[in-house]
């Protein structure tokens, strides 16, 4: 939602403040030809980068820099000087900087009428139009005026010199005096540095009333009138508050807001504490600044604060249900209730909100709601009862080609891409047609690159992971997932950026590379991200998931259990996101296994499998295959051939082809259970070609080891006599098999594995007469056994 959504209802009272006069007399400066070519870029940089809207588009930079510069601007001239003191100028004595003649025009500004007769003659600066020519155009500028040229009515210049004028004829005697205050305390800072270039300067230069009657009315006198003027200020006696105006704090907040609910991110801690000040200083209704604490506390996981926040900030704009507001203020209610776990009230909550927006027929709000609601009822099937009883939204398909259409008509551009991307996401899930996903996929890309809808990218960026993944092409999902990162992730969210990292650590760590996996983790995400607690919850996930992985192969079972067991955890309390939902429940399964309780595995598996009827095809698929490799292991292969049939049949039709690799695999596993060795050596030189090209080592371990096997059935089955050469052959392609799994179990860490691996080595190497390779094996595997008691002793010691 937009932060144009939440702008005050309270009118602009002051536009005009210290720095904007400075950036005024800059401007004349400019045009006076008084700028040295050198300094002309920077200073046209410096002057539009505060005169422009905030758009990331014209101001490149972080969004760090720009809220800083902001503070920084309003709160000193300090910002003035950095940018002018290092460029020459082209007026005055040889070796003066830009910087001193800017000072030198600031300091003539000495009292408040001169002040008055500044602002007054701004509008001079622009080029006179036609019909101030035909009305009989008067020139403002005096003669002796070194301006030579004028600012075109167009320009980005021209624009805010005539927004200050305008501003200045608004402001009343109180206000002006008030005004010429603040410049007198934001210019003195400068005073020493004039001190030291002119030494007729003193210390009322400041003010040329005081300074012209100091003869007249005596130093202690003069003294106790400035003092009383300008309430010890100048002198330093009292700390004066930044001169901040609605017009400077409503761009801040904004671009502040903006920020917070484009990326997802909080407030940057560097300019935490400048901006806290910022707004203490401001004396104004605090509309904004409770909607800004609200999103704070809600990045930062602090759902009782957040809901005050809230509360605060739509007491001050909702005073009746059948305002605007109303229907944002129930959004926002359900997502952050939704955010913290608090589903049914979220469900009443957007409710509400639907209501509210139809019966207002606000059709923004109320697009934003459903895309919203689709998405709530896909990641939560639970509550989708309560909502269809309602009756706001069909099925997944109805509902998505709905909000499109409405979306295209009232031109939410990026709602109409999200809602492609959904359907894409959703014929994924069915095992629909992949070529009509790519369709989806390129019509939303169109649409982020018409309309420049930078957000989307990482919502696009994971589509198309998964089409690659689902093809079985990890090369291109990976080169999709670096290019997100090295060339889109600034404009991105940061919730995406986050998941795509954690798409690279586990493909790294299907490879065995644990180290690079968590390097990735830790390494390329911003720390200032991890601040915000959704996006911190899902980076310790994952490195928990990979954790949990890891000691798993290293059959370190203690510790991948207490891993596991916390995630679960996590998952009965809803507080794990969807996408790590069945890879945690996976995890949970192996574990079970690993642990020889295949009855409690098989419960596991059947419950998931009820649960998931109606979900992703994906997810129904690997089900089948964990359950057949579980009746496998019970000795019941022939209730597998006909589940890991099904699985390769659904994987082939859907071209879910790292799944189909799987599938046949398993399956190969089930003839070799039942004795057609042949059958399964087939299979398996079919498929193992192709797994390879899937670049996960689990899978080729598997896969090797089950041609192994098949390999050592069909030398069982030789005879003797002139088939003793065909079975010595059939033994030694076992042997090469076996000793390819062990390099991708070796690469994984897979220690169960290699064990099995060796005592298969072990017993084929005697069988061939082979006695000492066969004692090497032997020996490899009663090492790696004492090894694993001897850390599981330290480990229950410790």
């Amino acid at each position: 939602m937009s932060s144009a959504m939440f702008h005050s209802p309270y009118s602009t009272q002051r536009y005009l403040n210290p720095a904007k006069i400075c950036l005024l007399a800059l401007i004349e400066l400019y045009c006076e030809d008084a700028v040295g070519d050198e300094a002309t870029l920077p200073v046209l940089e410096f002057i539009t980068s505060h005169v422009l809207p905030d758009d990331s588009s014209l101001q490149p930079g972080s969004p760090s820099d720009k809220a800083d510069k902001i503070i920084d601007m309003v709160s000193s001239i300090a910002a003035f000087e950095q940018v002018l003191r290092p460029h020459a100028a082209a007026v005055g004595m040889p070796g003066r900087s830009v910087w001193d003649v800017f000072l030198q025009r600031l300091w003539t500004i000495d009292s408040l009428h001169v002040l008055h007769s500044f602002l007054n003659a701004r509008s001079a600066l622009l080029e006179p139009s036609r019909e101030h020519l035909r009305r009989g155009y008067q020139d403002m500028l005096p003669r002796e005026s070194a301006i030579v040229m004028r600012l075109s009515p167009g320009s980005p210049f021209a624009v805010f010199v005539s927004k200050a004028a305008f501003e200045f004829t608004r402001l009343k005697f109180q206000e002006m005096a008030t005004l010429w205050k603040q410049f007198v305390v934001y210019r003195q800072p400068s005073a020493g540095y004039m001190r030291r270039r002119n030494r007729s300067f003193s210390r009322l230069s400041f003010d040329s009333v005081l300074l012209s009657n100091e003869p007249d009315w005596g130093g202690e006198n003069t003294t106790r009138v400035a003092e009383v003027v300008y309430q010890d200020m100048v002198t330093g006696g009292e700390k004066a508050a930044i001169p901040v105006t609605m017009d400077d704090l409503e761009r801040l907040l904004d671009f502040q807001i903006d920020q917070m609910q484009k990326f997802g991110t909080r407030i940057p801690k560097q300019i935490e504490k400048k901006f806290r000040r910022f707004l203490d200083d401001a004396v104004i209704v605090p509309t904004f600044r409770h909607y800004l604490s609200f999103l704070d506390a809600w990045r930062r996981g602090d759902y009782t604060a957040s809901l005050e926040y809230m509360h605060s900030y739509f007491d001050n704009t909702v005073l009746d249900p059948k305002t605007p507001y109303h229907p944002y203020a129930m959004l926002n209610m359900a997502i952050c209730n939704a955010e913290f776990g608090c589903y049914s009230e979220a469900v009443t909550s957007i409710l509400q909100c639907v209501t509210t927006a139809r019966e207002n027929k606000d059709t923004q709000c109320l697009n934003y709601a459903l895309n919203w609601l689709y998405h709530f009822t896909q990641q939560h099937p639970q509550y989708a009862k309560d909502i269809e009883a309602a009756n706001t939204l069909g099925n997944g398909k109805e509902g998505l080609a709905y909000l499109r259409v409405r979306a295209k008509d009232v031109g939410m551009w990026v709602l109409c891409s999200a809602a492609l991307l959904g359907e894409a996401k959703l014929i994924l899930q069915n095992g629909e047609s992949v070529a009509s996903a790519f369709a989806k996929v390129v019509r939303s890309s169109q649409l982020i690159l018409q309309h420049d809808l930078e957000t989307m990218l990482g919502s696009l960026c994971s589509v198309t992971i998964a089409l690659w993944d689902r093809l079985g092409l990890p090369v291109l999902s990976n080169a999709d997932c670096h290019h997100f990162l090295s060339w889109t992730r600034e404009d991105a969210i940061v919730e995406d950026e986050i998941r795509v990292v954690g798409r690279l650590a586990a493909h790294l760590a299907a490879q065995g590379k644990y180290h690079e996996a968590f390097a990735m983790i830790e390494g390329s995400v911003d720390p200032a991200a991890l601040r915000t607690y959704r996006v911190r919850s899902y980076w310790t996930k994952t490195r928990a998931i990979i954790h949990a992985t890891r000691e798993l192969h290293r059959n370190n079972l203690s510790s991948a259990s207490q891993t596991i067991r916390q995630l679960l955890q996590e998952k009965s309390d809803e507080h794990l996101e969807p996408d790590l939902v069945f890879t945690v429940d996976a995890l949970h399964i192996d574990l079970l296994i690993r642990q020889k309780d295949l009855s409690a595995a098989f419960t596991k598996v059947q419950s998931l499998i009820a649960k998931s009827t109606d979900g992703d095809i994906s997810v129904r698929i690997r089900l089948m295959l964990l359950k057949a490799q579980i009746l496998i292991r019970s000795g019941r292969p022939q209730k597998a051939l006909t589940l890991s049939v099904r699985a390769a049949s659904m994987a082939r039709r859907t071209l879910l082809v790292n799944l189909l690799w799987q599938a046949v695999g398993t399956l190969a596993d089930v003839l070799v259970s039942l004795g057609e060795f042949a059958g399964a050596e087939r299979l398996l030189a079919a498929v193992i070609p192709r797994a390879l090209e899937a670049d996960g080592a689990r899978l080729a371990g598997q896969l090797y080891t089950s041609l192994a096997d098949a390999r050592m059935g069909m030398a069982g089955m030789e005879g003797g006599g002139s088939s003793e050469e065909e079975r010595k052959e059939r033994m030694v392609g076992a042997h090469w098999a076996l000793g390819k799994a062990d390099g991708y179990w070796a690469a994984l860490g897979e220690a169960v594995g290699r064990r099995e691996g060796w005592a298969k080595c072990a017993v084929i190497m005697r069988t061939v007469g082979d006695g000492e390779m066969g004692e090497e094996y032997a020996r490899r595997y009663v090492e790696s056994r004492r090894e694993e008691e001897r850390r599981r002793g330290v480990d229950a010691v410790e």
